[in-house]
């Protein structure tokens, strides 16, 4: 396959031209970008950039304070949504595509396969989200294959745990948001959100009062683990869960679709062993299909890539002594500790400097400067054969300063509110308007990404 080179985009930021920016802004307000702004010719620039995957972040239907129900589609409540765009890990329909992302919400389902087909024919292949661990409060599948029960259809709610529930419940309490809304005041026309019972909240919280710190939008899978066995935690897996067959369906069916591997969020909250199951699943129709793992425990990095993972994040070791070193907290020797202690399996890390959960190299949080940080950039690119990932914006040295709303000016480009990062309005067109600074970053990063991806002793060499 040789060296990757990936580039995560969050198609809704991507190429909206639309440049009112409101703060907590619509839909209708401030925009957003859709399948179809990733053009033949847009996506040969980033191909050009030397980039030979693209993950294209937040593209399962997730929760959302914009209301489709013309379409069919479920509304969802505002005070379990995160921001008005809402959180692309919330998701409402596994089988069901963003309809903010489509020209026409009722074609979205085939914009996004021809858009599959468009970054195929640019000769990259396509990473999607898969979101193991947690689901939105209201999910609800419309698009489910025939046949196909919801997650959550035959639970029998009366039961905390139960092997055969897909949820986990809190007992006979109601849920109590008002901790929640204390925090993230919510203006809401509909009736106050009621769940009974209270369903254990994503982030592994087992109690029906989160807090606004919580993953509060969110209800925890439960994959056959009893968290709250008064003897320690117990694992049932003998039968097969029901959830892991349901989420190994959800697997086959999007590999069905022709993408080409999933970024697995969280995924050291499932168990080791339903990932062995599902990946060998998969694989046996997929085999070329690649799995790679968000997983911040080091110590558990041999399990997972033994149960089938490709790749995993190398954020607790490399990412963070390159953060440092940028910063001049640690010196850059740390770097060469870093890749020596994974070395037997370093061909499985990902390497970066930018991704969604984190600050913007370019913020006032990290270092300020985008140029700064050319030399983690080259060291992270080049030093091995392992993927290097680059988040959208990071090539034009986007600040990620903007207060758009929910997640407020905190470094990091928000993933819940409908917004147009400067960087990005007009970075793949040809009169794209970057500053002198940015267009010397970008064309610095392309030669250094190329090199990355096309020179042997780069792609193959030791």
């Amino acid at each position: 396959m040789g060296k990757i080179i990936l580039y995560q985009v969050l198609p809704r930021l991507f190429d909206n031209h639309n440049t009112t920016r409101a703060v907590s802004g619509t839909l209708a307000e401030n925009g957003c970008g859709k399948f179809s702004s990733f053009s033949a010719d847009v996506l040969d620039r980033i191909h050009r950039m030397g980039f030979t995957h693209i993950w294209y972040t937040g593209v399962i239907r997730h929760a959302t304070a914009t209301d489709y129900s013309p379409f069919g589609i479920p509304r969802q409540h505002s005070e379990i949504v995160k921001g008005k765009a809402g959180s692309p890990y919330a998701i409402t329909d596994y089988y069901d595509v963003d309809p903010d992302l489509a020209d026409d919400p009722d074609k979205r389902m085939e914009e996004w396969k021809a858009l599959i087909e468009r970054t195929h024919q640019a000769g990259m292949r396509v990473i999607m989200d898969f979101v193991p661990n947690h689901v939105a409060r209201e999910y609800h599948s419309v698009c489910k294959p025939v046949g196909t029960k919801d997650l959550g259809e035959d639970d029998d709610p009366t039961k905390c745990f139960s092997a055969g529930n897909n949820f986990y419940y809190c007992g006979a309490q109601p849920l109590d948001l008002s901790q929640v809304l204390r925090a993230h005041p919510v203006e809401s026309s509909l009736k106050p959100y009621s769940e009974f019972p209270a369903k254990a909240t994503g982030n592994d919280c087992f109690q029906a009062c989160p807090s606004g710190n919580d993953w509060y939008e969110t209800v925890k899978l439960n994959y056959g683990v009893d968290y709250c066995d008064p003897n320690g935690r117990s694992n049932h897996f003998q039968p097969i869960p029901d959830t892991w067959d349901k989420m190994t369906q959800i697997l086959l069916f999007w590999a069905g679709a022709g993408i080409d591997g999933f970024r697995c969020d969280m995924a050291e909250m499932v168990p080791e062993a339903f990932w062995a199951y599902a990946i060998k699943s998969v694989k046996e129709h997929f085999p070329q299909l690649i799995f790679i793992g968000e997983v911040y425990n080091p110590d558990l990095y041999l399990y997972f890539i033994s149960a089938g993972f490709d790749y995993l994040y190398d954020k607790v070791g490399m990412y963070d002594a390159m953060h440092a070193v940028i910063r001049n907290e640690r010196p850059a020797s740390d770097i060469t500790v870093q890749w020596q202690n994974k070395n037997n399996i370093l061909g499985h890390m990902l390497y970066f400097l930018e991704n969604h959960d984190e600050q913007r190299i370019g913020s006032d949080f990290f270092c300020g400067n985008p140029q700064q940080a050319v030399p983690a950039v080259i060291v992270s690119a080049l030093l091995q054969q392992n993927p290097f990932m680059v988040y959208s914006g990071q090539e034009f040295g986007e600040r990620g300063m903007d207060e758009e709303g929910y997640s407020g000016r905190d470094g990091r480009t928000s993933i819940f509110d409908y917004w147009s990062p400067a960087t990005l309005t007009h970075a793949y067109e040809t009169d794209n308007g970057l500053t002198a600074q940015q267009r010397e970053l970008s064309v610095t990063y392309a030669m250094i990404l190329y090199t990355a991806a096309h020179e042997k002793a780069v792609a193959e060499g030791e």
